[in-house]
C-alpha cells in the first residue's frame, strides 16, 4: 500500500489514471466540486477508484463541512449550514446540538449514496478574535467546551449514517493569523494557552473518532521551525500523547502553500514525522507518477472501525 490518497483530476478516471492507481495501490482517494457534478456521476466515479484497489471498504475522503466548505453542492445535494450557524439558531446549546446531529446524518446519508465513507469534519478549531478567517464560520464556537458538545454531536451522526468522521485540525488552527492555503501560520502562544483551550476539543474527542487531520501550524512553544504535519515534538508529544489520539493521523492537503519544497520532499517529511498516510489532492498525474515512483510501500494499514 501506498501511504498516500490520491485525488483525480475529473468526473471520470483517464486510462493513465486508472493505471497509476491499480498499480501503486494508494491508502484511499479524496474527491472534490471538480470531481462530482450528479449524484450517478459520482458514484460511477468511486466505483471505478474501488476498482482500482479491488476494496470494497477503500477509504474514499470528502470535505463536506456545511457553509462554504462543501464539494456536493446544489442543486443536486442538499448542503448542510455552516458549523457557527447552529448556535445562531438557537441559544440552547443542547437544541443547538440535536441540530448539528441531525444534519450530520442527512450529510453520511448522502455520502453513502454516491460511495464516499470518510468525511473531513467535524472542525474542532477554537478562533480566536484575531484570527484568519479561513476557519471562520467552519468553527462551531470560540468556546471550548460548547465545540466539544456540537462536534460530538455531529461525530454522532456522520457515525450513525456510516460515515467516519475526521477531526480536523489536530492540535488546533484556532490561533492562526494567516490562511495556510497561502502561506505558513506561527502561533506564539505558550504551552498553558494551548493545553488550556486549543487541544481541549481534541482532547475531548480523541477516543470518539479513528481519523484525524494535522495542521499546517507552527507551534513556537515546540517546534521553532516545523508545522505541526512535519514535526515529530508536535506529532508525539502533543497529538499522541497529550492529546491521547491513538488513530490514523492524516496531513492536512500538502499541495498547501504553507508547506515549501518539492511534493515528495513534503510526503516523506510528513511521514517521517509520524502521519500514517499523506494528503496530496492536486489531482496532478505527473506529481502523482514521481510520488508512486519514489515513496516507499508500506504494509496496508488496519483501518480502526467506525466508532460509535
Amino acid at each position: 500500500m501506498l501511504p498516500i490518497i490520491f485525488s483525480c483530476a475529473g468526473t471520470t478516471l483517464s486510462e493513465a489514471e486508472r493505471k497509476l492507481f491499480t498499480r501503486c495501490q494508494p491508502a484511499g482517494f479524496i474527491v472534490f466540486k471538480r470531481n462530482c457534478e450528479t449524484p450517478s456521476q459520482t458514484k460511477q466515479l468511486t466505483d471505478a477508484l474501488r476498482d482500482c484497489i479491488n476494496q470494497e471498504d477503500v477509504p474514499i475522503l470528502i470535505d463536506q463541512e456545511g457553509g462554504r466548505v462543501v464539494r456536493l453542492d446544489a442543486p443536486h445535494w442538499w448542503p448542510a449550514p455552516a458549523a457557527v450557524s447552529y448556535l445562531q439558531q438557537t441559544s440552547d446549546l443542547m437544541e443547538a446540538a440535536r441540530l448539528a446531529e441531525a444534519d450530520a446524518k442527512r450529510t453520511a446519508d448522502q455520502l453513502i449514496a454516491v460511495g464516499i465513507n470518510v468525511n473531513c469534519a467535524p472542525v474542532l478549531d477554537c478562533p480566536i478574535p484575531d484570527a484568519d478567517q479561513v476557519i471562520g464560520e467552519r468553527a462551531y464556537s470560540s468556546s471550548p467546551q460548547e465545540i466539544i458538545t456540537l462536534a460530538k454531536a455531529a461525530i454522532a451522526g456522520y457515525q450513525a449514517g456510516g460515515v467516519i468522521p475526521v477531526i480536523k485540525h489536530i492540535p488546533g488552527h484556532g490561533r492562526a493569523l494567516v490562511d495556510s492555503h497561502e502561506a505558513l501560520p506561527v502561533v506564539d502562544a505558550s504551552v498553558q494557552d494551548l493545553c488550556d483551550r486549543d487541544f481541549l476539543p481534541f482532547q475531548a474527542l480523541a477516543k470518539s473518532v479513528p481519523w484525524a487531520m494535522t495542521a499546517h501550524v507552527i507551534y513556537t512553544a515546540y517546534d521553532t521551525e516545523r508545522c505541526g504535519t512535519i514535526s515529530p515534538k508536535v506529532i508525539q508529544e502533543v497529538i499522541r500523547q497529550h492529546i491521547g489520539f491513538e488513530g490514523v493521523l492524516v496531513s492536512d492537503d500538502l499541495s498547501m502553500k504553507a508547506l515549501s519544497g518539492d511534493v515528495v520532499t513534503k510526503v516523506r517529511d510528513s511521514l517521517a514525522a509520524g502521519c500514517d498516510l499523506a494528503l496530496y489532492c492536486d489531482g496532478n498525474l505527473a506529481d502523482m507518477e514521481i510520488l508512486a515512483n519514489s515513496i516507499a510501500p508500506v504494509k496496508p494499514i488496519s483501518f480502526p472501525p467506525n466508532i460509535s
